[in-house]
């Protein structure tokens, strides 16, 4: 498995490409960061997938009960526009426009690694979402981190 970390700003060209970093590209294993999935996030964002961890994760959703109707819903929402990406001769990724558009990313994004994928925001709106009161980021660690240990 995959755990990748840091955060990233980048560019978004007029044709929609944007540069993976060095420092994230040199944290895939070897051979994996020519070819990616990019789909719809749970937020407001983008997730990319190295192919590996997409077969992982769409493993998982082609498990689900077709006959339970919020795992039809779920299903249809997590893999809408899901589309595969891969790496040019200069390390640029293309968003395809329909997800682009979807999560408002225009010129100016940030990546942020997060473990098996990489969440792909709109700038602004990453900061409005990570720059949340101190309080709360107690209060949401302590409620996530002591619920895990509990289950352990």
């Amino acid at each position: 498995m995959i755990n990748l970390l840091g955060e990233y700003e980048i560019a978004i060209d007029a044709k929609g490409r944007f540069l993976l970093p060095a420092g994230l590209r040199k944290q895939f294993p070897d051979g994996s960061c020519d070819k990616f999935v990019i789909n719809r996030g749970i937020e407001n964002c983008l997730n990319l997938y190295t192919m590996d961890e997409w077969q992982i994760i769409s493993a998982r959703i082609n498990e689900l009960d077709e006959f339970d109707a919020d795992a039809r819903k779920f299903k249809r929402w997590f893999l809408n526009g899901a589309t595969i990406v891969e790496a040019d001769s200069a390390d640029r990724l293309l968003l395809p426009k329909p997800l682009q558009e979807r999560v408002g990313i225009v010129k100016d994004a940030v990546l942020s690694a997060q473990g098996n994928k990489v969440e792909i925001w709109d700038k602004d709106t990453y900061y409005n979402v990570v720059n949340t009161d101190a309080d709360d980021y107690s209060m949401l660690a302590q409620k996530v981190m002591t619920k895990k240990q509990t289950t352990n």
